[in-house]
């Protein structure tokens, strides 16, 4: 099931200014970034560590790139912060299936292309005390993209 803490998903107003906060704060650099126009965000990756099933664990920071996203919306909301978090698996088409025949809402009916080509899903936040939740069967990535 569940293997890893994929990663952390940050709303900010400032794609580039919050890069360099992380940067200079803690010394993490952009693995990955892309402009995801389906879900209209500009988004940076920063690799936080490798994990034991191969995968890595990241912080995504997200940018709005259009008002009617659900990022911008949820920035006017709550202001900049933790948008979401993101699970690891190697089959979120089984995993997404196991979860919603507990009861939890599954937002997506087939799984979508997510950050450096991983397919996604998410679940619904009432279900999970309060806390938006992505499930994240990673791509192979060959090298790093800036």
């Amino acid at each position: 099931m569940l293997t890893r803490i994929d990663h952390i998903g940050i709303a900010c107003f400032d794609l580039d200014k919050t890069v360099e906060f992380y940067r200079a704060t803690y010394g993490f650099e952009v693995f990955h970034s892309e402009v995801n126009e389906e879900q209209g965000v500009r988004e940076a990756m920063l690799k936080i560590n490798e994990t034991s099933d191969g995968g890595a664990s990241y912080l995504q920071l997200l940018e709005p790139t259009r008002e009617d996203s659900t990022v911008a919306k949820w920035l006017a909301k709550n202001g900049e912060g933790v948008h979401h978090i993101a699970f690891g698996t190697a089959d979120v088409d089984a995993d997404a299936a196991d979860i919603k025949d507990k009861g939890v809402r599954v937002l997506y009916d087939e799984p979508r292309i997510g950050s450096m080509g991983s397919r996604i899903t998410f679940l619904h936040p009432k279900d999970c005390h309060g806390v938006l939740t992505e499930l994240v069967t990673s791509a192979t990535v060959e090298s790093p993209e800036h």
